[in-house]
Order: C-alpha cells, then sequence, then structure tokens
C-alpha cells in the first residue's frame, strides 16, 4: 500500500536514524505482522490495521513510548489527523505531504468522503502555532488557506535517487509508448489519461498502465469503450526493475490527478529522461516545468492533454530534448539534501523547546 508519502517518510528518516538520531515509527501493521520491526535504524511499532490505527494510536503511545524521553513527535498528517497536539509529547512537528480536502469525494463513499473532509477541518485551531513541514509550495498554501501561519511551514522538497533511476535512450521504444504509473484510483484521474491517449491520432501508439487498485476494472471497460483496449497493456503492480525499464521505454509519462503533495513519480520519470505531460494541479506544477521538462496542461482538458501526446509522439528529437533538461531538472533534488534539511529544521524545534524550558526554570 506504499506510495509516494511513505516513501518520503522512509527515505527521510531512514537517513536521520543512520546519522545517529533515535527514530520510533508508530504506524498501522496488517493481519499477521510482527507487531515489531528494525527497518534502516528505525524501530518500527505496528499496532492495528490500516482503518483501526487511528484509533488505537494514542492508547498505544501513552502506554508505551511516552515515558521513553523523545524530544519530540512528528505527525504525518495523512488523511486523518491523528490530533497529537492533545497527546503528552513535549512539542509535534505536524509533516503534510498533501491534504485530501474535497477531492476525497472522487475517490470515497460519501460517508466516508465527509469523515476525511470533517477531520481535516479541525487542523488550524487543533495545531496553531506548531511547527510544520510541508513537502511543496502548493501544501503550503494550502495549509495557509486553512487559516494556519505561514511563518511556522517550512517547505522541504522531497528528493530522488538519481542513481538508481537513470535515463538510457537506447532502450527509448522504437514507436511512442506513454506511460501511466501510479495507483488505479478514482481521484487519480487515470480515466482522463484513457481518453486522452484515445483521442490521439497515433495509430501505432501504446499506453501502458502499471499500478494497482480497485479501479481497473472499470478503467480497462473504459478502454473496451473507447476502442483503444488493443492497444493498452494493464501491467497490475510491477517490480523496481520493470518499472526503470518502463520509464526508460516511454515517450512521456501522464499524471492526471486533480491534487497532489508532490508528484514523485514526475521526478522519477525526469531522472530517467523521459518528459512528463500532467495536469496543471496543485503539487504536480512543482515536480513538472512546463516546456522545459514536460508539459502542463488544464486539469481536465483531454484535448489539451492528447495535443501533447500527438506533439511528442510525432517527434522523437523533441522528446530526447525534453528528456535531457528533464534529467538535470531531476539532479537537483536529493534525499540527503531533504534530510539535512529535516534535520536542521527539527533541530531548531528541539532547541526552541529546551529555550523555553529553561525560561520556565
Amino acid at each position: 500500500m506504499a506510495g509516494g508519502a511513505e516513501i518520503h517518510l522512509h527515505e527521510i528518516f531512514g537517513r536521520l536514524a543512520a546519522a545517529g538520531h533515535e527514530v520510533v515509527l508508530l504506524c498501522g501493521g496488517w493481519p499477521g505482522c510482527p507487531p515489531r520491526a528494525r527497518l534502516d535504524g528505525i524501530e518500527v511499532h505496528r499496532v492495528g490495521t490500516r482503518q483501526t490505527f487511528p484509533f488505537l494510536a494514542r492508547r498505544y503511545w501513552h502506554r508505551h513510548l511516552a515515558d521513553r524521553g523523545l524530544q519530540l513527535l512528528v505527525e504525518d498528517i495523512n488523511k486523518v489527523p491523528l490530533f497529537t497536539t492533545t497527546w503528552r509529547v513535549p512539542q509535534v512537528v505536524g509533516l503534510v505531504p498533501h491534504l485530501f480536502g474535497a477531492t476525497a469525494f472522487q475517490e470515497l463513499a460519501v460517508p466516508l468522503a465527509t469523515a476525511v473532509w470533517l477531520a481535516e477541518r479541525p487542523l488550524p485551531y487543533m495545531y496553531r502555532g506548531r511547527p510544520f513541514q510541508a513537502i511543496s509550495e502548493s501544501t503550503r498554501d494550502d495549509l495557509v488557506s486553512r487559516g494556519l501561519a505561514a511563518r511556522d511551514i517550512r517547505v522541504i522538497f522531497p528528493g530522488i535517487d538519481s542513481t538508481h533511476y537513470t535515463p538510457d535512450s537506447a532502450m527509448r521504444a522504437d514507436r511512442p509508448v506513454f506511460a501511466y504509473l501510479g495507483r488505479l484510483k478514482k481521484y487519480k484521474g487515470v480515466d482522463l489519461v484513457l481518453k486522452a491517449f484515445a483521442a490521439c491520432t497515433l495509430p501505432d501508439a501504446t499506453l501502458e498502465v502499471a499500478g494497482a487498485g480497485e479501479f481497473r476494472p472499470d478503467l480497462e471497460q473504459l478502454a473496451v469503450q473507447l476502442g483503444v483496449a488493443d492497444r493498452v497493456r494493464f501491467l497490475g503492480r510491477i517490480d523496481e526493475a520493470a518499472k526503470c525499464a518502463l520509464l526508460r521505454r516511454a515517450w512521456a509519462t501522464l499524471f492526471a490527478s486533480p491534487k497532489e503533495g508532490w508528484g514523485i513519480t514526475n521526478l522519477e520519470a525526469a531522472a530517467s529522461g523521459t518528459p512528463v505531460v500532467a495536469s496543471n494541479s496543485p503539487g504536480i506544477r512543482e515536480s513538472v516545468k512546463h516546456g522545459v521538462t514536460g508539459y502542463l496542461v488544464p486539469h481536465g482538458d483531454i484535448a489539451a492533454m492528447a495535443a501533447y501526446m500527438q506533439q511528442l509522439g510525432n517527434d522523437r528529437a523533441r522528446v530526447e530534448q525534453l528528456g535531457v533538461r528533464a534529467r538535470q531538472f531531476a539532479e537537483g533534488f536529493t534525499w540527503d539534501n531533504a534530510a539535512r534539511e529535516t534535520e536542521s529544521h527539527l533541530r531548531e524545534v528541539v532547541n526552541a523547546v529546551v529555550h523555553r524550558e529553561a525560561g520556565k526554570a
């Protein structure tokens, strides 16, 4: 079930653990999982499941971790806030990949979507004055629009492993191949990708869809309805080797989500020397440079996305030009830099707590 937010958490805090910091992760588990583990130096405590974790986390914290002398708690606010500001902790730092807001209604049944939407509403009241980390300027702006102070929010961009994701123009497919990588969820806009592909007049082009999710049967049916089922391949969940190969052979990757925290897949494509055609949506617009590393289109504008796919499908040289610039852009984002910035910010928070307590004494 891990996606970009989980990769971000692992890459950053694994590095902090390797640097000698004590890092404890309290998270949900799955049926039959080991309740305790150590991953890249991170001490992992698993309680409940994906669904029950929000109801069990507080009790577990107070019973097993509250008296450990940990200096701060970083709450990864992803979907349902835990409101850890009400827990017994010296300081809370909110780490926000992105907030769902109204997009929850595009994915979940109305009762569940309403619950997620309502859970985010108290954020400015429950976390006011607390330090935050946001992974994009778009997420920061979203937090500010909800009533949190911009001065309390530090933007720290994610990184990319540019030694793992590397270009290889010799692997580029002879004929146009477009790719989507990600979860097959309604809110991801994969149906828009299929419609844009169908609108292209590139008879020899193919679309490869990598990822798993409950929306797959609907997408397969849509491909049939659009008359492109014979040119769309649903690959399911793929391993890292297959993922790297897909990113290298694609002429462009496609992303049509209405909102993301950042769009880490766009950077993985860029590092692989492959341009991206994506919605000009919050978060995504920061991981794609229009006309430089790919193209941004108004969200939901199928004709515009199809036009850029058509352009790239007819111009292999343009694909390679964008790919070179995309690689250069991606090299500016590293996990080491992101971890150093995170460490610096957390040190500032800890020092502020120490000074405040010293003042009370």
